[in-house]
């Protein structure tokens, strides 16, 4: 703990996916421990971290151009330790102190348990610090999975996109090794953690007041934790954490489509606080293609999954992720693809440019090949159908009322900074679908039934339905993807 003295500021930066925004939490509840306190803005911090992620390169120009941006502060205080944290700290290594000499340590993913310790370090050592995990041929498989285990889940609720909603990571690492993707070098093997200890934090997230959980995993349906001859599936893993009083709503990501499993897809149809909400990538609707990603699965397969979500989980959400002008994609390639969103109606996808990973396998075999501008061209293509489909498929819920877990001011409201009430509210659906209604604060973190008026490909606009309602949706007839 703090010694009482003037508290200490810490800035924190967060770039990437949702297991780099539960990993700053955990960061910053260590260094609360140790006297910390959040600062607005980097010039007022006594620590500067920024949490990197190496998935694209347009992520990591990001953090090198924040980084630029301090170095004359470094100069004016050159007590203030800066730190880059994260993926690409543990992708480039040594390679951050020579793109920005100011900073003070680099530390991956599997050893933020020490930032307070190595921050102490450079402050009172004046040396540069480097903590990452051994890389996947540096050692036995037990001294790699050791180096990349997550620290113990102290949590920050002050860190949280909402009070109401957590992360939950569930497993680490990813054995799957697509050609394009860091990941398994960054994060190391594919390991669950044991049940016990996911229960454990989420009992703590629910007595903090959290009312939805994500359970988190780089495969997160891929998880299996065998002790003696018990096995533990995320179905098994479900099951548990909907028994846990305060816990309304479940969901959990990203999904790999081999390991969408039957008794899987039961438990969401069976379980009220799962949320029919599957994120499943797809990434390209041509199998030359998906050969070439070493994803693992042809588009007959991923067809045959969309089948049994279809059968077992009717009216279920389901997202993707698409890669456009991969490594020798065709125009032939990229109408697959087309074909395949027009076919499954995503709810949403997540539609990138191919960006070329240092230290992947793609990087290292097989040519770059795809002009930027045709990879533009696809981009806004795939996009702009994705939008079309969303909005159509949302018009569908005009007329409709929806379950909405309200998480506070919608942005619009935000930026006018208008005292209510009304006050316009943003929450979302089960299935993950943005309503925005008019409402008040006092409403904020609560469940209520909205009816739909309005939608377009990303928003439900709605308001509250009056008069009785009962929490458990017995009061109203919900819609409730």
């Amino acid at each position: 703990m703090g010694d009482g003295s003037m508290a200490k500021k810490l800035y924190i930066e967060t770039v990437g996916c949702q297991m780099n925004v539960l990993d700053s939490e955990m960061v910053v509840a260590s260094l609360r421990r140790e006297g910390y306190e959040l600062a607005a803005s980097a010039d007022q911090a006594d620590a500067i971290l920024f949490n990197t992620c190496s998935v694209r390169q347009h992520a990591e120009d990001k953090v090198y151009s924040a980084l630029g941006t301090l170095k004359r502060l470094k100069q004016q205080r050159p007590q203030c330790v800066i730190g880059v944290l994260g993926c690409m700290a543990q992708k480039d290594q040594r390679q951050v102190f020579e793109r920005a000499p100011y900073v003070d340590l680099v530390v991956g993913p599997g050893q933020l348990h020490r930032v307070p310790e190595l921050i102490e370090a450079a402050r009172s050592e004046k040396e540069r610090q480097v903590a990452v995990s051994l890389d996947r041929t540096s050692g036995t498989l037990d001294a790699i999975r050791r180096s990349h285990e997550t620290f113990d889940p102290l949590r920050d609720p002050a860190m949280r996109p909402t009070p109401f909603q957590a992360y939950l990571r569930i497993q680490i690492g990813c054995d799957k090794f697509c050609t394009y993707c860091v990941v398994p070098n960054t994060r190391g093997p594919e390991q669950g953690r044991a049940p016990g200890d996911i229960l454990a934090e989420a009992r703590v997230l629910a007595d903090q007041g959290c009312r939805e959980v994500t359970l988190l995993g780089q495969t997160v349906n891929s998880y299996r934790h065998v002790d003696g001859e018990r096995v533990t599936r995320l179905s098994d893993l479900l099951e548990a954490v909907a028994q846990i009083d305060g816990i309304r709503r479940i969901k959990f990501v990203t999904s790999y489509p081999l390991d969408m499993t039957d008794d899987l897809l039961d438990a969401v149809r069976s379980l009220e606080k799962c949320s029919p909400y599957l994120h499943v990538p797809l990434q390209s609707g041509s199998d030359e293609v998906l050969r070439r990603m070493k994803r693992g699965y042809t588009v007959a397969q991923y067809d045959e999954m969309m089948q049994r979500i279809a059968e077992r989980l009717p009216g279920a959400a389901v997202a993707s992720d698409f890669i456009v002008g991969f490594c020798g994609e065709t125009e032939w390639d990229f109408e697959q693809t087309v074909e395949a969103v027009r076919k499954y109606r995503f709810k949403n996808s997540f539609i990138f440019k191919y960006s070329e990973r240092p230290g992947t396998k793609a990087a290292d075999r097989i040519p770059d090949d795809v002009p930027y501008e045709v990879k533009q061209r696809r981009n806004r293509e795939l996009l702009a159908l994705q939008n079309a489909i969303s909005e159509e498929d949302n018009q569908c819920f005009i007329g409709q009322t929806v379950e909405v877990l309200v998480e506070g001011l919608s942005k619009a409201a935000r930026q006018r900074k208008s005292a209510g009430p009304p006050v316009q509210l943003t929450g979302r659906t089960p299935c993950d679908r943005i309503v925005v209604f008019e409402g008040n604060e006092r409403q904020i973190g609560q469940f209520l039934p909205v009816v739909v008026y309005e939608a377009n490909a990303h928003t439900l606009f709605g308001e509250v339905v009056t008069g009785e309602y009962c929490h458990d949706g017995d009061s109203v007839q919900l819609t409730l993807p």
